[in-house]
């Protein structure tokens, strides 16, 4: 059984520790020093910079990248219809397999969507 976009989150959460205690270096230059200067506001917005990722992890097929995007575009303001349009962008340039993961992405929208 597939496992729910919240069920992905939280795993990918409670595993994030332990990659954290093998590479402490690693992860603290990416989490603390890259994330944050790529994410600022420049030219793009936070917002339009998470779509970007978005769309990058469905042509990546990566689940965990999914549901991170997914929530953070909802978190910076993007809309359902404009996370479509991120999905229909990678449909474009990557086809079925794009198709196939966007259904995963409909699914975590529907459930970290406020109502």
């Amino acid at each position: 059984m597939a496992k729910s976009p919240k069920d992905v989150l939280d795993e990918f959460q409670s595993n994030m520790p332990k990659l954290a205690k093998a590479l402490p270096q690693v992860v603290e230059d990416f989490t603390r020093k890259l994330m944050p200067d790529v994410l600022k506001d420049g030219a793009l917005s936070l917002k339009h910079k998470e779509m970007i990722a978005l769309g990058i992890a469905i042509q990546a097929r990566c689940d965990y990248c999914i549901v991170i995007h997914v929530k953070k575009c909802l978190e910076a303001g993007a809309t359902k219809e404009e996370i479509a349009e991120v999905c229909g962008v990678a449909i474009l340039m990557g086809g079925g397999l794009a198709l196939t993961y966007s259904t995963f992405v409909a699914k975590a929208v529907e459930e970290f969507a406020k109502p």
